[in-house]
């Protein structure tokens, strides 16, 4: 049962870490590092014009 449960685990991670922001739906490797750094999805470029229009 519980090694059931790892796998379902490792499935929804890999779902998160998949590197497509969810702004533009770009790959782009900072999408990762931004996900840890804010908690969300978004690539460095999306984060800058988000920062500098907040709309």
């Amino acid at each position: 049962m519980t090694d059931n449960f790892d796998e379902i685990k490792d499935q929804d991670n890999s779902e998160d870490l998949n590197n497509i922001c969810d702004e533009c739906k770009e790959k782009d490797e900072s999408v990762s590092q931004n996900l840890i750094l804010t908690g969300f999805k978004i690539c460095k470029s999306c984060r800058v014009s988000k920062t500098i229009f907040p709309i």
